[in-house]
Parts: C-alpha cells; structure tokens; sequence
C-alpha cells in the first residue's frame, strides 16, 4: 500500500448512505495515519454551510477544503481561503456586472447569502426557465470582457464562476502544491458540478452508482479506462472504486 490523494464531493457522493460513511472511514483513517494518504473536500457549499454539514455528519477532518465550486481553497490550520488561488480567480471578474445583469431575469432566485461568496454568484433556476434563461445572460455578458463561466447541475443551482474556478483546476492547484502525482489521485463525484473533475483529466475518477442523469450521460458518451462507474452509492461507490483502482485492499 502507498499513499493517495482522495478528492470527493460531499453532498450525494461520500454523504448519503450512512453506513457505507461508516465502513469508508473506518479503512481510509487508518490508511492515513500509516501511509500518509491525505483527504480533500471539493465541495459546492460555502465554509459555513460545510461546517453545519460537518457538525451533523461523522466526516473525517480532511487536510484541505475546496468550496464554493473550486472557487476558495482553505487548509486544515487557517479560516481564510488560499491567497495565491484567489489572485488566480480575480483576473478578468467583475461580480458587480454579473449580478447587475441577472437581475434583470426574474426566473433566477438568488441562493442564500451564505452561498454567494467572492468568485460565486449562484441562484436557483428550474430546468424549464434554464433553457431560455441561460444563453441570453450568456448574450448579455458576452461583449463585457468577463472572464466567466456558468455551472447548471441538479435541475436547480446555476453557479457564474470566473472562467479558471470550477473544481478540476482546484484540483490539480491542490495536488501540485501537495506535489502528489496524477497516477496516485483520484476524485470522486455524483452531478453535473463534478464534471471538471472528469472531463480530459490525468487523475482517476469514480463516479458513484447514484449520480444523476447529467453525469452519467456524459461518463457513458466519454468512456476512459481512468475512470470507474461504481455500483454502490455515495460513499459506499468511492470505497469500491478505491480497491477496483487498487488504492485500498480488497475486502
């Protein structure tokens, strides 16, 4: 056994199935104290949403957090997010312009305070109002010299981020200053948010048995040896494809 670098999804991916938490911890802490494997959190809540989810579920203390869909990373020891990836996200993003403009859209509800974060302006928006509502901010923005991007998953929570925030390149920021190789990562997710975790990546990938249609549509039409469609759901889903990738012994 050797060490690796777990990247997962909180919200329907390790959380979810209660049990299977419970088995997932008690092989993955263990593998940490003797191997040195280390655990981050890539998560679309915010620090404080987190924290209330941590209170409420047995989840490991991971060694970093990646929140807000990629946007801030916050280490184990410190309460303010990653300096260096927070001047990466500011080139080109003008949060004032992105939310005077939705406004202008009466389908988009804005999410909590809590959920909208410096380099995240989120909302909820239906499936149906999103076909429409979508390509015509997108028109709007366009000729702004915005450097944006727009997350729609679950049939509801529509992110703008800047163009270099989503959770694939908070990845790959997080496993390079950990200096882990590509080979010995893997990241987990269940939805559409978890898709730059995937797509035209070096690292391993799981996708658990219970992800939505969104990603397993895409995971069907981009089949890659590197990545793993689990039968068991949530964490249940990441501790199977940790042994299939040989990560953890099998049982």
């Amino acid at each position: 056994m050797a060490p690796f670098l777990l990247i997962t999804d909180l919200d329907n991916t390790l959380v979810g199935d209660d049990s299977a938490l419970q088995e997932l911890n008690s092989v993955l802490q263990p593998h940490r104290q003797q191997y040195g494997t280390q655990l981050v959190y890539s998560t679309g809540r915010s620090l404080t949403s987190y924290r209330h989810l941590a209170s409420e579920q047995p989840l490991l203390p991971p060694d970093i957090l990646v929140s807000a869909v990629g946007t801030e990373i916050y280490y184990s020891d410190r309460d303010t997010p990653d300096p260096l990836w927070s001047e990466k996200l500011s080139q080109g993003w003008d949060r004032e312009q992105i939310v005077a403009a939705a406004a202008h859209f009466s389908n988009l509800t804005p999410q909590p305070d809590s959920e909208q974060r410096p380099f995240k302006v989120s909302y909820y928006l239906t499936e149906q109002a999103a076909e429409e509502v979508i390509p015509q901010l997108q028109a709007m923005l366009h000729d702004r010299d915005l450097n944006l991007q727009f997350i729609y998953s679950g049939g509801k929570d529509f992110d703008i981020l800047p163009a270099h925030a989503n959770k694939g390149n908070a990845m790959t920021f997080v496993r390079q200053q950990l200096g882990v190789d590509p080979s010995r990562t893997i990241a987990c997710g269940d939805s559409g948010n978890d898709l730059a975790l995937f797509v035209d990546r070096e690292e391993r990938g799981i996708v658990v048995g219970n992800a939505m249609p969104e990603l397993l549509t895409w995971h069907h039409a981009n089949p890659n040896p590197n990545r793993y469609l689990a039968t068991g759901r949530c964490a249940g889903g990441i501790l199977e494809g940790l042994r299939h990738f040989g990560f953890l012994p099998q049982s």
